[in-house]
């Protein structure tokens, strides 16, 4: 597999998203490796000094005032390394793991770090072989750096801990051994080097991302087809409308439903003589809430990028003034900050889903739709309960989506005392992703279900492709069956993007 050449400071959006979606190796630009080696002499020339430098040649966080000797520099960084694993709970996904790592590259290959390039080469070389750490989810609290989750990727370089290789969990020197690595002997500062920083934190947020842009797309699709479902009514998309408030998100969310709805019969069917005057807000506000969602997840993206490729260690090696800086770049509350944002966002898109699939099962409101849309109600319950369950994973994702960033607690001794709990914050993401996916699923079910009960009218060709990917793996429901595995299924279709893929559209890139 070809490995990603990056440059430190000007990884994009799509660089990223490669990363994590295709696990790929990968590799600096060998264009840092100057700055890189001048920060290394620096940090070396420093710990052959009289002069203390923090975690140079003294202790760590309130044992900052203890001084190291020279002779105890590599026992100094290793201890460091082992009194930080300190994780506990399930391993986090391989692919998150990988997209740490990655991210660790790009933060030392600022140069700012003075790790040795050999441990650069090393993290290249565990990507390239798939040498992939066994990190426990939780410990962080998202200041200081990520310390426990880092320290137990930094344990399998030094030949502790456990790592995955070829699909078998071995100890840390001998995955390195059977993929032909070695381990690394760390040098004065590249333990702290290595487990300072936003890594962790940040890997899970854009994986929350990542994956959560695809549920928004997939929202757009849903609603569309509920909204033929329901033979709702177009108007409201009218360019003008959207073009008078001037949002991105809103403005382009409308007019992927229009793209998505036009040509359906069921939609020119009830232009005239339809005695409803509006539709409810669910159908009426989608482009005003979906694409606000759009708007904000992308703000976060900014956000993210930026952190990706940032110099988040401590201290930093400022090469050019000449000085060894302690700062506080490991301080994860930007990360924090955008992982609240994507969780607000998801929390929302799930919240008017669900209103949709309520609406559709709902023969008050469905426009003569049957009952929870069964053909035979009453001897059978259709989508009674499926409707049911989103609104408890709608009700779950809003309490995720409780604000983490301001939940600070001091630790370490009060040296670390606010903190900024974007680790879980961003961990919780992937949880509210899946909730997301299945609200969606069962709107998808609801919306196939409503839009053939329209028949012999038809809905738009793109809407038909979908009807036709879903019906490809789940039937139309014509009496009552054993559900489950139908709502995972289509949680799937969601997940993977193949709803979003079956309209043959160009729908909202998360780059506007």
């Amino acid at each position: 597999m070809t490995s990603l050449s990056l440059r430190p400071g000007a990884v994009t959006l799509a660089d990223l998203a490669r990363l994590y979606s295709e696990s790929l190796p990968a590799r600096l630009d060998r264009s840092a490796k100057p700055a890189v080696e001048r920060a290394a002499a620096a940090i070396a020339e420093a710990a052959a000094g009289d002069i203390p430098v923090y975690g140079v040649n003294t202790g760590f966080g309130k044992l900052a005032s203890v001084r190291v000797a020279p002779k105890d520099t590599a026992t100094l960084q290793r201890n460091l390394i082992l009194s930080h694993c300190c994780g506990v709970g399930a391993p986090i996904p391989r692919a998150h793991a990988r997209l740490m790592m990655a991210l660790k590259l790009l933060s030392l290959g600022r140069g700012a770090s003075g790790v040795r390039w050999e441990v650069i080469e090393l993290i290249e070389g565990m990507l390239e072989a798939g040498v992939t750490p066994v990190i426990p989810a939780q410990g962080s609290v998202g200041a200081s750096g990520d310390l426990a989750p880092l320290a137990h990727m930094t344990a399998v370089m030094i030949g502790a801990g456990e790592a995955e290789y070829q699909g078998e969990v071995l100890h840390g020197e001998m995955a390195l051994t059977r993929a032909g690595l070695t381990p690394v002997i760390l040098g004065p500062k590249e333990g702290l080097a290595l487990i300072n920083g936003t890594q962790f934190s940040t890997a899970f947020a854009l994986a929350g991302l990542f994956d959560g842009w695809r549920a928004a797309q997939a929202a757009l699709v849903t609603s569309a087809l509920s909204t033929d479902a329901i033979m709702g009514s177009t108007a409201p998309l009218q360019p003008e409308i959207h073009a008078l408030r001037g949002h991105a998100g809103q403005i382009e969310s409308a007019a992927c439903l229009r793209a998505l709805l036009d040509g359906s019969e069921i939609r020119e069917s009830h232009r005239e003589g339809d005695t409803r005057v509006q539709d409810p807000y669910c159908i009426r506000c989608q482009p005003q809430v979906t694409g606000a969602a759009m708007d904000v997840m992308r703000m976060a993206a900014r956000t993210l990028e930026v952190e990706a490729n940032a110099a988040t260690d401590n201290p930093l090696v400022l090469t050019e003034a000449g000085l060894i800086v302690s700062g506080g770049n490991f301080h994860a509350e930007p990360v924090g900050f955008a992982a609240d944002m994507i969780a607000l966002a998801l929390a929302e898109i799930g919240a008017i889903a669900q209103r949709r699939v309520a609406l559709m099962v709902d023969p008050t409101l469905s426009h003569d739709l049957p009952p929870f849309l069964t053909p035979d109600p009453g001897l059978n319950s259709g989508y009674m309960i499926a409707e049911v369950t989103t609104a408890a994973l709608m009700s779950e994702n809003k309490h995720l989506a409780h604000p983490t960033v301001t939940d600070s607690t001091p630790t370490s001794a009060n040296q670390e005392d606010h903190v900024s709990m974007a680790a879980h914050g961003a961990r919780r993401l992937g949880r509210m992703v899946e909730n997301l996916n299945r609200i969606l699923g069962v709107e998808l079910l609801c919306a196939a279900q409503g839009i053939e009960f329209r028949a012999p009218l038809k809905t738009s060709a793109p809407l038909q492709n979908v009807l036709t990917r879903l019906r490809a793996e789940i039937p139309t429901l014509a009496e009552d069956r054993y559900l489950a595995p139908e709502l995972e299924s289509a949680a799937r279709l969601i997940g993977a993007g193949s709803v979003v893929e079956a309209t043959g559209l160009a729908l909202p890139g998360l780059a506007p």
